[in-house]
């Protein structure tokens, strides 16, 4: 690790550390602008006249008001030109932030604790605290986190406060429980807890919305910018997913099965359909939901059959459930918990699966094992979800879906319904076949001649019939 060092005569100079040998030392975190001063500037002497100097020059400053010798910067404390160093700073830039004495926050768009506005109201430094663009970065997220002492500065370098006297405001901003501020172990936090706190958050270049969180998640992995964001989240999931399997967490696995739910024996067409719903499910673990809606008959429960065979091997477990009424779905959940048992005998108690006559807590305990930390990776399909209770519905046959969806936010849900009035997920309307190609194909399909779907026997089979 290299550190920053600044002299009596104000020069700064960069001392190399071997990870066993690092002393004491103070860290900064800021957003990036337009006139930082890099590794080279700092050798070669020219970024003196750069204006991110000044934040170099606070953070010594601060650092030596604290007892610190030493002090990180990570515009010019890493040679980015070097490819290997590089991989190596942001595979340890959370340790980093973590073993620091002291985190300074430097917010350059929160001015002194009062402000005058221009028709000569006074605004209040919180106000402009609680909207700085350091909340919404994503690299920020582990320098919050990571540090144990966290001091936050406004733009004239006066402190605001620390992340606990502050603990409030950033709990309200960053939606992060106060318990992730004070330094309890992260895996403590499911998967798709730790991967909301990034909602809001974004980076400049669209992999580092994947590498800004590996630390959040231990795990380490190559930087190949140009590779995307989804195939970037795509390979940190992966690492997530070795993660837990090596530190013998819990296996969430349960056998596919659709075998008391009818089907068509040979599915096709609807291929853009099944594409939109890869597309609105696919994710990092965080509660996904999408909405098949159509009339009755037109093959939303068969779609949703479709998908999950087709994508069996993306999700841990797929339970279905006939949600028509609430005893339909009751009666769902008592065939998952004997499910789910089967392979986890002690998931769900005994007693529940037995005393079909308190459904209830067969429910909640389905739920509960599904709102584990680190199992995300379910599907649940709701089909025939045709009498929703709605606000200021009196009827007594409604359904209130929400009573039977897993509290924490995680897992992937699919929704079959007739009604237009269902605002849970992502809605994909189901609507009659518009192409002819590909009713020729259901019916080359179901009457097993090939030549249909190329439009050539049509005529002799119409003349058949």
């Amino acid at each position: 690790m290299r550190l920053l060092q600044c002299d009596t005569d104000g020069k700064f100079s960069l001392t190399q550390f071997a990870e066993n040998d690092i002393p004491k030392y103070a860290i900064l975190s800021h957003r990036w602008g337009a006139e930082e001063v890099t590794y080279n500037d700092l050798l070669d002497g020219t970024g003196k006249s750069k204006a991110g100097y000044g934040k170099i020059q606070f953070c010594g400053e601060q650092a030596r008001r604290d007892g610190l010798e030493y002090f990180w910067v990570d515009t010019c404390c890493i040679d980015k030109s070097n490819a290997v160093e590089y991989q190596y700073a942001i595979n340890s830039m959370f340790r980093w932030y973590r073993d620091a004495t002291k985190c300074y926050v430097y917010l350059l768009d929160v001015s002194r604790p009062r402000t005058v506005l221009g028709d000569n109201t006074i605004e209040s430094w919180e106000s402009s605290f609680r909207n700085s663009e350091w909340f919404r970065r994503g690299w920020t997220l582990q320098e919050l986190i990571a540090p144990a002492s966290v001091d936050f500065f406004c733009k004239d370098k006066e402190l605001l406060g620390n992340k606990v006297s502050l603990e409030r405001h950033i709990c309200e901003v960053t939606r992060i429980q106060a318990r992730a501020l004070r330094g309890n172990r992260l895996s403590d936090f499911s998967v798709a807890e730790r991967m909301s706190w990034t909602e809001c958050r974004e980076t400049t270049y669209e992999e580092d919305k994947a590498y800004s969180l590996l630390g959040i998640f231990d795990v380490y992995m190559p930087l190949i910018y140009g590779e995307g964001k989804d195939r970037a989240l795509s390979r940190l999931r992966e690492e997530i997913d070795k993660a837990s399997r090596g530190s013998n967490r819990e296996n969430f696995s349960v056998t596919f099965s659709l075998y008391d739910i009818p089907e068509v024996e040979h599915f096709v067409a609807r291929e853009d359909e099944l594409s939109r719903i890869h597309k609105a499910l696919r994710g990092d673990g965080s509660r996904r939901a999408v909405v098949l809606q159509g009339l009755g008959g037109i093959g939303k429960t068969q779609l949703s059959i479709a998908y999950a065979k087709r994508h069996k091997d993306d999700y841990s477990a797929i339970f279905w459930l006939n949600i028509k009424d609430e005893d339909s779905v009751k009666q769902s959940f008592a065939k998952l918990a004997k499910q789910i048992s089967r392979e986890h005998p002690s998931a769900i108690p005994v007693s529940n699966q037995e005393r079909n006559q308190n459904l209830d807590e067969v429910v909640e305990s389905v739920k509960a094992w599904l709102s584990l930390p680190n199992n995300t990776r379910w599907l649940m399909i709701y089909d025939n979800y045709d009498a929703p209770k709605l606000s200021g519905s009196t009827d007594p046959a409604a359904v209130d879906i929400r009573k039977f969806f897993p509290e924490s936010y995680q897992g992937s849900v699919i929704i079959t319904t007739r009604s237009s009035e269902v605002r849970i997920g992502h809605l994909i309307q189901i609507r009659k076949l518009s192409d002819i190609r590909d009713s020729l194909k259901i019916l080359s399909t179901v009457t097993r001649r090939q030549e249909i779907e190329t439009g050539e026997g049509v005529l002799d089979f119409v003349l058949v019939i």
